[in-house]
């Protein structure tokens, strides 16, 4: 049955709406001024709440006690169903580098639940795919991954996967890794991200079918006025950008820049780990203990090791820091995401023809209610 979403402010890609209704079954239908609701609409009174599109998180590694890596159906499942509550209706679970076999036990796992996580009746954000962040990395700019398993680039070792990795970090400075791009990016989006590279081999990725920038700053070549870097490659070129915008791995007073810079391309990810919803401890991170105090997640060297970010919160930052309007900083975390991975056609926005995801969000970007194809599941 059509439902009509009335008393919201409608948030478009390029807009806020007022006095319209959100008209949707499975899909959405169109935006409509409130005297064009169809007679036999179910009408839902949004509260004066924001009308959303669900967020797509392309970047996330885990939650509540449970990581990709661990390859576990049910650890998949709380995944899903955890980040949901903070507006996250589909997402990319995001492997570490860790051995070959753990990495092919991980990958089963979510080709596994990409099915299940697409059906009405599942309780949890929608799995669309898998992001590889690794394991073509460069050691000097490994981060918080397992030097011990980064292999050489090898486009073959993940071809048989084409069906579930949409996205795929690489470091392209090292051995073979451009033939590699270029073999993978007809098939995936290609990130560079974990990488020494300078300038030109930035640019030499990209001519090789790279697009995206895995959390831009961290863990990457840093911006000189004689030797641009990673950094200098995205915020003057084209790819899409991602930003954890937690105000810790980026300075917030960079938040701005990044809005005028980047744009459009600007993707908001949480890259949270196991440790979020969780609280101060210690937690454990592709095989490595990872320790938490507040926003900080830090390797016992003190390296930053992911995050324990909500999506909700990531807007709510971008938003205050970026000085953005919310539909703005919503498109960063929805249409922008969905776009990077090819899919939004089907995903990230409130235009007909989508995949009915919805939220309702209030001024301080929590979640009040979700839909998912259409049916409420929160």
């Amino acid at each position: 049955m059509m439902k009509a979403l009335i008393n919201g402010r409608i948030l478009l890609p390029d807009r806020e709406l007022e006095a319209h209704a959100l008209l949707f079954d499975e899909r959405i239908i169109a935006s409509v001024p409130v005297s064009e609701i169809p007679p036999d609409a179910d009408m839902l009174d949004a509260q004066g709440l924001f009308i959303s599109p669900g967020f797509v998180d392309v970047h996330i590694h885990g939650f509540l006690g449970a990581d990709a890596s661990d390859g576990e159906p049910e650890g998949l499942r709380t995944l899903a169903c955890g980040v949901l509550k903070n507006g996250v209706t589909s997402f990319l679970p995001t492997t570490m580098t860790v051995p070959w076999p753990d990495l092919l036990h991980a990958f089963e796992a979510i080709r596994l639940m990409m099915g299940e996580s697409g059906s009405p009746a599942f309780p949890g954000a929608e799995i669309l795919g898998c992001h590889a962040e690794g394991p073509f990395i460069n050691p000097r700019r490994k981060g918080a991954q397992a030097e011990e398993a980064i292999l050489a680039p090898d486009a073959e070792k993940m071809l048989p996967f084409t069906d579930l990795i949409r996205l795929i970090t690489i470091a392209p400075e090292m051995p073979g890794a451009l033939d590699c791009i270029r073999a993978l990016s007809r098939r995936m989006a290609v990130s560079v991200g974990h990488t020494d590279a300078d300038f030109e081999t930035v640019l030499a990725a990209f001519s090789a079918g790279a697009n995206h920038f895995t959390h831009l700053f961290n863990a990457m070549t840093g911006l000189n006025h004689r030797a641009p870097g990673v950094v200098g490659a995205a915020l003057t070129g084209s790819g899409w950008c991602e930003l954890i915008a937690d105000t810790f791995h980026v300075h917030p007073a960079l938040f701005p820049l990044l809005r005028a810079a980047a744009g459009d391309r600007l993707i908001l990810i949480t890259d949270c780990t196991r440790a979020g919803g969780m609280g101060d401890g210690q937690y454990e991170l592709g095989g490595q203990p990872i320790f938490v105090e507040g926003i900080a997640c830090r390797l016992a060297d003190g390296t930053i090791a992911g995050s324990v970010l909500r999506m909700n919160d990531a807007v709510r930052n971008y938003r205050d820091h970026a000085r953005a309007p919310l539909w703005e900083a919503v498109a960063c975390a929805s249409v922008h995401p969905a776009a990077s991975i090819g899919l939004d056609q089907r995903k990230g926005s409130l235009l007909p023809g989508r995949d009915a995801d919805i939220l309702l969000l209030d001024e301080d970007c929590r979640v009040h209610a979700v839909w998912k194809h259409g049916f409420q599941v929160l």
